[in-house]
């Protein structure tokens, strides 16, 4: 099973890119975003892609500009995700072969963002819009649509985000802050895998 979930390596240092990486394709954890105001965020894509690009979906968050998306791709990632709904970095993402998840927080973002191209949906933040609204956007949403609830979600609670439509999640400070051990990131990134499959597999 290919689970949906993104882990969010935010202030994650190069040098510690591939022990963390390694843990979290251990657990089962196949994508992972390195946000682009992490120190050297380009270093640690490289060194990750090149590590686990044949194991896993490497790429950039908080990525805002036209020229990020092109620094990613050549540092060899695939995965460009943003906190906002930019016509131009998603329309740059898709021109350079890459995937597109923008971040939205309206049916009308949401639409723009299809409407340009993206791949699927970063529901942000998601502890401001909650389940019962992505239920409220899912209704009008194509269903083949992906859709990520990135901010307030974590183990606790996939069961209502999957029962409100959601296709999977970004997970940052519930997986990884830069002061955790290796063993506790690990740890992490078991409880996730676990709760995510309780609730997804059919």
């Amino acid at each position: 099973m290919t689970r949906s979930i993104v882990a969010i390596l935010r202030g994650l240092d190069p040098e510690n890119a591939l022990s963390v990486g390694q843990a979290l394709i251990d657990a089962g954890i196949k994508k992972i975003e390195v946000p682009l105001n992490s120190p050297e965020p380009f270093d640690s894509i490289s060194r990750l892609a090149k590590a686990f690009g044949d194991q896993a979906l490497i790429g950039a968050g908080t990525v805002l500009t036209v020229e990020d998306v092109a620094k990613v791709a050549q540092a060899g990632g695939r995965l460009i995700v943003s906190p906002d709904c930019n016509r131009d970095v998603i329309q740059s993402t898709k021109a350079a072969g890459l995937l597109s998840y923008p971040g939205v927080m309206t049916p009308t973002e949401c639409f723009a963002a299809l409407h340009a191209g993206a791949d699927g949906l970063k529901i942000f933040p998601g502890s401001l819009i909650g389940p019962d609204g992505v239920k409220a956007m899912r209704a009008v949403l194509p269903p083949e649509c992906e859709v990520l609830a990135v901010g307030g979600a974590d183990a606790s609670n996939f069961a209502a985000w999957h029962a409100a439509g959601i296709s999977g999640f970004g997970i940052g400070s519930a997986l990884f802050k830069p002061d955790m051990s290796l063993d506790t990131i690990a740890h992490n990134a078991a409880v996730l895998v676990a709760a995510y499959d309780a609730v997804f597999t059919p």
